[in-house]
């Protein structure tokens, strides 16, 4: 456990003091065990499932899910405790915890560019992205992302706000492109496709998949957009504009964790295969062991306990 400069230890996010910063607590708790539950779930369902994993998009989710529940893990720490995960802070994780968002940011990222070459030059996505290469994609970013932690734990502090500061307008670059404009123009490339094609369940399949995406790329730029413009305008400003007490009760940096739980909700409702191998494998109801019952026929009734 950290201690802090003045030798106290380290307390919960606020003071359990008032029934505010208790529900503030519990719901710092709740959020960080449903990050680990969901993604760990649709890890091991992509895993399970031999056809899903032969597609490139969910070698993308595997890497959000593992990524995600290491945010969710950490957030036990940088957001049930009371922590300042900054710079001279001593209650900081060496830029551990930011991290694992930024790979789950980077992931998306990433995704979203290979899901508007697949669907924008189909032929030429089949021949070039193969799955050694999706692989090293996503190789390079992680190995990116913590070659930047190894630079910012090794130089001084100055060199290390420059590299970061550098980091983040380049990823504001990246978010507005590929976010922004590559989503609204696969949105009219997909729609001419998908009007071209005869009607049939294959386009219904093309066209969920396709408002699938723009829905993912809707709630990731809802919840990180927030803190990047805030990140923007203070350095501009040259000024820290705000600051709260600590992680876990800063909105702008919870609101990307939300969006680690809002990821796999969007893919489980939106991939029927993922959702019935989670159905089927993952989450097995008590009950259906002891009766032989279908679980995918109890979809609707819910009460499913996890199955590891």
């Amino acid at each position: 456990m950290n201690i802090s400069q003045s030798g106290a230890v380290l307390g919960t996010v606020l003071p359990l003091t008032s029934f505010e910063n208790v529900l503030l607590f519990l719901f710092s708790v709740t959020l960080a065990t449903a990050i680990i539950f969901l993604n760990v779930s649709v890890f091991i369902a992509i895993v399970m499932n031999r056809s899903l994993r032969n597609e490139n998009r969910f070698m993308y989710m595997l890497s959000t899910c593992l990524s995600d529940v290491c945010t969710g893990v950490s957030y036990y720490y940088a957001g049930v405790m009371d922590v300042r995960d900054f710079y001279e802070s001593p209650t900081r994780t060496y830029y551990i915890v930011p991290t694992f968002l930024g790979l789950s940011y980077m992931a998306i990222l990433a995704a979203q560019a290979d899901r508007y070459h697949a669907v924008s030059a189909p032929f030429r996505y089949s021949q070039r992205m193969t799955r050694n290469r999706t692989l090293l994609v996503i190789l390079g970013y992680w190995v990116y992302a913590f070659l930047i932690v190894a630079v910012n734990n090794l130089v001084t502090l100055g060199v290390a706000k420059r590299v970061t500061s550098f980091g983040t307008f380049v990823a504001n670059i990246f978010t507005v492109i590929i976010m922004i404009g590559l989503n609204i123009r696969l949105f009219f490339v997909a729609k001419f496709q998908l009007d071209r094609e005869a009607p049939s369940a294959e386009r219904e399949s093309k066209r969920a998949s396709i408002y699938l995406i723009i829905i993912v790329a809707v709630c990731f730029l809802i919840a990180w957009l927030p803190i990047f413009l805030h990140i923007i305008v203070c350095n501009f400003a040259g000024s820290t504009c705000y600051t709260f007490r600590n992680e876990g009760s800063d909105p702008l940096r919870i609101l990307p964790r939300v969006n680690a739980v809002l990821t796999p909700l969007l893919y489980i409702r939106g991939c029927s295969a993922l959702r019935s191998t989670l159905l089927s494998k993952v989450w097995t109801p008590a009950c259906c062991k002891r009766k032989g019952v279908n679980p995918l026929s109890m979809e609707r009734n819910g009460a499913f306990i996890f199955k590891m």
